[in-house]
């Protein structure tokens, strides 16, 4: 007797390798059916996320469709569309990989609930962490709360390896019909940024496992100093195929590792970043509020600043900071930015700026495509101090001092801002050909000057701050994307 179909709900996990809702599946002998339903929830990305997402799914439909299978696209509610599908096509159940975030916990436990109210299998996995937020805790029993400690509880704990991708799938005798990717465009609200960022994306597993080997090949020896430095390709660029699911953590964890033990002087800082994102998601897990408000209550009467025409031109990248606004144009051009420009940018807007972190947040998400929620709401907490921090202090970042000290030789101010050479090149250049136009933004325009003077917005800042009788420094570290 042939055994009733399984759906394989994809969502953050466009990959076949180290999947562990796929090893499951596969042990029950039964026909697979891979779904990608568009959601409220997904619907509700921001432009670049939402552009990467379906170049992430286009590729993943063709590694499927390589394999004798297809990835089944729907769109509406996700109940409602995986109780319809079950119904067409007589599936035991639904399989997926655990989201984090309060809106995916929120529509997964519905889903759950629902499904196995009808009688159906309704089954959760891992794969999007190496640790399960859960699982890790303080002698105490709760919860982490500082990264430190975090990193020794997780640094010697047994990992799992990474399983191979199967040669094959069990697929069913007659397919559900889907829609076609193109007719959700995905991409509509990148407008004519997309024909820009994509020169710069890196899409799909084969990409990321590439990505992952040109670093351990070079990069990560000096990864530690040279990750600093925005002029320098230290950095793995992971962080974008981790926000889809086209790498497992796991699979990174093993090779930094293996990298570590062969002497690579910068793997076991790379490993310590990657675990900080493992931190981010444990703190988003415990303390879901980090995504929406201060993580620290007693932030909530801090005096911060909505939207203004100043946080319009930090959003334009045109504040007259040479290294905020090199960092902003970074991101409109490739669709990333560097971690040390991530720090920078964030700390001028909520420290110089006095503006609401949410502010910045809510752009990021826009215009990332390695967006993720915990990173960015960690991110952003983070460098506007109402996050969690060991410090007793509060870092405010010299946006003259750092580019000085990070980019001396002006390399990458020159390679993003048109204004500053008399010869801009292609990527300060395509800067204007991928804002809104309504921004009126042309190569010919003058540099504008600075928009606040930064020893008195320092100042602002600290008599902000002063109240709370901490003390504010030059910012030091970089805790952003860490990747």
């Amino acid at each position: 007797m042939t055994l009733a179909p399984l759906i394989l709900w994809f969502r953050r996990d466009l990959r076949l390798d180290d999947l562990p809702m796929l090893t499951a599946a596969l042990a029950t002998g039964r026909p697979l059916i891979p779904v990608f339903v568009l959601d409220p929830e997904t619907e509700a990305l921001g432009a670049a996320p939402k552009w990467r997402l379906g170049l992430g799914l286009e590729v993943f439909a063709k590694r499927l469709e390589a394999m004798g299978a297809r990835l089944v696209l729907r769109r509406g509610a996700a109940l409602e569309v995986l109780r319809a599908l079950v119904a067409e096509t007589g599936a035991a159940g639904v399989y997926w990989s655990r989201l984090y975030d309060p809106a995916a916990r929120a529509r997964d436990g519905a889903v759950k609930a629902g499904l196995r109210e009808a009688g159906l299998i309704a089954e959760s996995h891992a794969g999007h962490l190496i640790h399960e937020p859960w699982t890790v805790e303080t002698g105490t029993g709760g919860f982490y709360r500082v990264y430190t400690p975090y990193w020794k509880a997780v640094r010697g704990r047994a990992v799992a390896g990474a399983v191979a991708a199967p040669a094959r799938l069990p697929v069913p005798e007659v397919w559900p019909a889907g829609e076609r990717l193109e007719d959700w465009r995905l991409g509509a609200a990148m407008n004519r940024g997309a024909a820009v960022v994509g020169r710069y994306v890196q899409v799909g597993a084969a990409a990321a496992l590439a990505r992952l080997q040109r670093f351990l090949d070079g990069p990560v020896g000096e990864y530690r100093e040279a990750r600093d430095f925005p002029a320098v390709d230290a950095c793995s660029g992971l962080s974008e195929n981790l926000a889809y699911g086209e790498i497992g953590p796991r699979r990174i964890w093993h090779a930094g590792w293996a990298a570590m033990e062969r002497g690579a002087a910068g793997a076991e800082h790379f490993l310590k970043e990657l675990v900080w994102r493992e931190f981010s998601y444990h703190l988003m897990f415990h303390t879901p509020q980090i995504t929406s408000r201060n993580w620290k209550p007693e932030w909530d009467a801090f005096p911060w600043q909505g939207d203004s025409q100043a946080a319009e031109w930090w959003r334009r990248g045109m504040t007259g900071e040479p290294f905020v606004d090199a960092a902003m144009r970074e991101m409109y051009v490739t669709g990333r930015m560097h971690n040390r420009g991530r720090m920078i940018v964030a700390s001028y807007l909520t420290k110089h700026l006095m503006t609401d972190w949410r502010i910045g947040q809510k752009w990021f998400e826009e215009c990332l495509v390695d967006w993720d929620p915990a990173a960015n709401a960690m991110g952003w907490q983070w460098a506007a101090g109402s996050g969690p921090d060991a410090a007793p202090y509060f870092r405010i970042f010299n946006p003259a001092t750092q580019v000085e000290k990070f980019d001396g030789d002006a390399v990458y101010r020159k390679r993003f801002i048109a204004e500053l050479s008399r010869q801009a090149g292609p990527e300060a250049l395509a800067f204007f050909d991928a804002v809104p136009r309504s921004w009126n933004l042309t190569p010919s325009q003058r540099y504008p000057m600075p928009l606040v003077d930064l020893s008195e917005g320092r100042e602002r800042a600290l008599a902000a701050y002063a109240n709370r009788g901490l003390q504010a420094v030059e910012g030091k570290e970089t805790r952003f994307s860490g990747l």
